[in-house]
């Protein structure tokens, strides 16, 4: 019982709504214990009046929502889990918690395939051959479920019979854009679907960008296939480099000015096709003591 109100003492301090997700990642990880940091909050709070109209924390109503979720097929991950992922937590924007649907991933070689909604038939085409020769070599294939290049390497990893995961910008019952639901689906039922938003959250401008930092930090390198300035995958091109992960990007986004200003940083490789980055996936795994906090 002592783990579920764990759990459910995180879910009531996220609630709250009093700090920023990182600050109390960082406070409950320092503590190691959700339940002490609720109730210094609380405790906190009732010294600023005599009277307190906040209604009691119920911890065990929590647990029960929790359990409900999961026998939705919600299962809940929190930063005091031990299979949290590694790769993720060693980021400064791993959220406190993680909502999962379908089969567990071991800490295996993970590498995202990332790129444009409006994809050109040549990004589609390194899209699948990407993802394609990744999953044929046992790489768990991440991506963003988003239409376009997202679409294409999940849709090819499944199609490979291999292992693909969806870092996705809603909470899990809900699905963005919605012609992918049965993508959506089947990634379920085969890989892996993971949310950071509580299991209904929408769509919206503020949750993709969080998504892209989630995905890098899960992932141990991305690949970029076609993007813009303003993008989510340029976005997750600069995340990886912060937390010390490798970036491919394909030889035709030279054509951008921040993509040629990137290929100057170092773990950064130019790609002129999927054979590039095969050959360099020894080198991704990573020695014991390499992946840093970042």
């Amino acid at each position: 019982m002592d783990h579920e109100l764990e759990r459910a003492a995180l879910v009531a301090l996220l609630r709250r709504g009093d700090r920023s997700w990182p600050d109390l990642t960082d406070q409950v990880e320092a503590v190691g214990s959700a339940r002490d940091v609720l109730e210094n909050a609380l405790d906190t709070a009732g010294q600023g009046a005599l009277f307190s109209t906040a209604p009691p924390v119920d911890l065990e109503a929590i647990a029960a929502e929790i359990t409900a979720w999961e026998r939705d097929g919600l299962r809940l991950v929190t930063i005091l889990d031990e299979d949290y992922p590694l790769y993720l937590r060693l980021v400064h924007q791993r959220p406190p918690f993680l909502f999962m649907r379908g089969i567990t991933m071991e800490e295996d070689l993970r590498v995202a395939v990332v790129g444009t909604r409006r994809p050109t038939p040549e990004g589609i085409s390194h899209a699948r051959a990407i993802a394609g020769g990744l999953a044929e070599r046992g790489v768990t294939v991440v991506s963003g479920l988003a239409a376009g290049i997202d679409t294409a390497a999940h849709g090819t990893a499944l199609a490979v019979g291999g292992r693909t995961v969806a870092v996705i910008g809603t909470g899990l019952r809900r699905t963005y854009p919605a012609e992918n639901a049965r993508l959506q689906q089947e990634i379920a039922e085969r890989g892996l679907v993971i949310s950071q938003f509580w299991p209904d959250t929408p769509p919206s401008k503020a949750t993709f960008p969080m998504r892209n930092a989630v995905m890098s930090g899960y992932s141990l390198a991305t690949v970029v296939v076609e993007a813009a300035y303003r993008s989510g995958a340029r976005m997750q091109a600069r995340l990886a480099l912060e937390h010390g992960r490798r970036v491919f990007l394909m030889r035709s986004l030279m054509i951008h000015e921040w993509a040629r200003e990137y290929a100057t940083r170092p773990n950064t490789t130019v790609i002129d096709g999927p054979d590039d980055v095969f050959a360099e996936l020894d080198s991704l795994v990573p020695t014991t003591g390499e992946l840093t906090w970042a």
